[in-house]
């Protein structure tokens, strides 16, 4: 099987656990909770953040979780700000490694709440940043090859949830957003530039001006009439 093959799956497998989550649960938080249960974890969070500094705890699983996500704001330090930072996943598999003092006081914060490992996943698309997904565990040690693979698909799913609340919007089967025929127009028109600026298919091209919507706190219709208009490209 392909490694496409195998992302595909892993996806699909993502998706399934959380629609196995209660459905009276908000989406973000029902990721939350799969990603505890087939993660081996204590404890789950997602976090939005904009490169202009907004953040804020958009779901948790558990009160815990909710207290040692905001400590990283609070404190101005820790995995999460890291990871968004960076923008690659930090693995910290043991907070208590003497040789690691990159938080010298969110770590202990973190382990008086029980927290010994944490690992942070970025959630990003292209150059657009909105935020990072943490796990949290109550031992210490790595996860597994096929847990940070399925990890990476709750990442990239909690990327689409926050598109689409973020937009308002409910998606058709194809991936478009339901809009009205002047908007799609447009949005078409200005997916078809991108793709040519970018070199991506048609729905990369929908994904990239999405997340510069999310990351600018735009509208879409906006961000797509800018691009249309020839007052925005996508790559620089």
């Amino acid at each position: 099987m392909t490694s496409t093959s195998d992302g595909d799956g892993r996806g699909a497998l993502a998706r399934r656990l959380v629609d196995a989550q209660p459905a009276d649960m908000g989406l973000l938080r029902r990721i939350c909770f799969a990603a505890v249960e087939a993660l081996s974890a204590s404890g789950s969070g997602i976090s939005v953040m904009t490169a202009d500094g907004t953040r804020g705890v958009s779901a948790t699983s558990d009160p815990v979780s909710e207290h040692v996500e905001e400590l990283q704001f609070i404190l101005g330090e820790g995995p999460c700000i890291d990871a968004f930072a960076a923008r690659r996943p930090v693995l910290a598999a043991d907070l208590s490694d003497a040789g690691d003092h990159r938080w010298p006081v969110y770590t202990p914060a973190a382990q008086d709440a029980g927290v010994r490992a944490v690992f942070a996943f970025p959630l990003q698309v292209g150059a657009a940043r909105l935020g990072v997904m943490d796990v949290f565990r109550d031992r210490t040690g790595p996860m597994s090859g096929p847990e940070l693979q399925l990890a990476f698909a709750f990442a990239e799913l909690t990327v689409k949830v926050l598109l689409d609340l973020q937009q308002g919007e409910v998606a058709a089967d194809d991936g478009a957003t339901v809009l009205d025929v002047g908007r799609r127009a447009e949005l078409f028109q200005a997916q078809g530039m991108v793709m040519m600026q970018l070199g991506v298919s048609i729905g990369e091209a929908l994904v990239r001006i999405r997340a510069y919507a999310f990351a600018e706190n735009r509208r879409l219709e906006d961000v797509a009439h800018d691009i249309v208009q020839r007052r925005l490209r996508l790559d620089g």
